[in-house]
């Protein structure tokens, strides 16, 4: 059983930027591939970001964050991170740190939630 918190969240405007953080009770988070989802009251919960672990962590994004969003991990402090720039409008969501013993962008195939950060982006 693996335990994640998420922190970081908060209100931006528009283009300001936020960073994300995801702590994980178990220290073997190594093991795991890790991830970002976010969901809104009208939409199901969407594939942001993802990293995998075995070997060499490549890194993945949903286009819409591509080249404004950037997850990271340290390991050795069982942490995530998601660093948010350019933050828009429609950024605005909860947004759930995962952890997986396998990679995939689909949310179903996830075991392990935080409960979520809020991030608001208006003007």
């Amino acid at each position: 059983q693996v335990q994640l918190t998420e922190s970081g969240g908060g209100w931006v405007q528009p283009g300001g930027s936020l960073r994300l953080s995801c702590v994980a009770s178990k220290p073997t988070l190594s093991r795991y591939a890790v991830a970002w989802f976010r969901q809104t009251p009208e939409e199901e919960r969407t594939f942001v970001a993802g990293m995998t672990w075995r070997g060499h962590s490549s890194s993945f994004y949903a286009d819409s964050v591509k080249g404004r969003f950037t997850i990271s991990r340290d390991d050795a402090k069982s942490e995530v991170y998601l660093q948010m720039d350019n933050l828009q409008v429609e950024d605005t969501a909860l947004y759930e740190c995962a952890a997986s013993p396998n990679f995939a962008t689909d949310h179903t195939s996830w075991p392990y939630w935080g409960r979520g950060a809020q991030v608001t982006v208006s003007s």
